[in-house]
């Protein structure tokens, strides 16, 4: 912990206040001017990306993880094929995904599959990934997410299903609460709350931590382009591209961190997370 963690962390943390350009051993001190710059460079830029990618990412996880849940949950057979086949994709590398929604699904070109399906209904192809206007890199983006975590976290709602005591079913159909809409409502939904809170922190985190789908699937042998660039994407560019600059990239990735910990505390504390029924 104190060699990978720690001392990295502390080092990032004073490579941040000086001019660290090509060096991890720099000697010009600048104070916050790195966070500055930051602030009000293309990392905010990167920032608003990340907002618009959770404003969609997280709340279809949590809606798809809870109804495959329920819907699993309720089958009475072959049970354990439709977790398995729900699971799966969360053991696929991101990478591989990626290149599969980029080279197959969404290629772009007349063949792909997406251009095939809109030619069945007479539309023409869309370039999906290369032109940001309209936006439609984002349904590729969002797909591929989707199709990688949502088992993950029908894992964790049918776990929570499954802690539900049958006793409170009988008493709400005991006292005239009808299977369906009403019994989901009162009973399987409040029941949740503790699994629910974990899925929306966990996936918002998850977000944050973009990087894989979008550098692999907007990213091309000319470089990355400048529409759909996550925080970490910037970072990657910054730090670990040609301009080797680790004081601003430091001081970029401890805003990054700062700011999911300020939201995580923030969601949990409205969310009432540890917080007894």
């Amino acid at each position: 912990m104190l060699i990978f963690n720690y001392i990295p962390i502390g080092w990032s943390a004073y490579l941040s206040f000086f001019d660290a350009q090509g060096t991890v051993t720099p000697d010009t001190f600048v104070g916050l001017d790195n966070y500055a710059d930051m602030l009000t460079g293309p990392f905010a830029q990167s920032l608003l990306t990340f907002s618009v990618f959770a404003l969609f990412i997280v709340p279809l996880t949590f809606a798809l993880a809870l109804g495959l849940a329920v819907a699993v949950n309720r089958i009475r057979f072959a049970r354990a094929f439709f977790r398995s086949v729900f699971f799966l994709p969360t053991a696929c590398s991101y990478v591989v995904a990626a290149m599969v929604w980029k080279l197959s699904l969404f290629s772009g070109v007349r063949f792909g599959l997406a251009n095939t399906v809109l030619d069945w209904f007479g539309q023409d192809p869309v370039a999906w990934l290369s032109n940001p206007d309209p936006p439609w890199y984002w349904v590729v983006l969002v797909t591929a997410r989707l199709w990688l975590q949502v088992g993950f976290y029908m894992i964790l709602f049918i776990a929570g299903l499954q802690r539900i005591p049958d006793s409170l079913y009988e008493a709400a159909y005991v006292d005239g609460a009808k299977p369906g809409w009403q019994v989901f409502r009162h009973i399987t939904f409040p029941q949740l709350r503790p699994t629910s809170i974990a899925v929306l922190l966990l996936s918002l985190i998850a977000a944050y931590q973009a990087f894989d789908e979008f550098y692999n699937l907007l990213g091309t042998a000319r470089g990355y382009p400048d529409f759909g660039r996550p925080p970490l994407v910037y970072l990657y560019y910054l730090a670990l591209g040609q301009t080797q600059d680790y004081g601003h990239g430091s001081a970029g990735a401890l805003i990054l961190a700062l700011l999911i910990a300020l939201v995580t505390l923030l969601q949990g504390q409205v969310l009432g997370f540890g917080r007894r029924d």
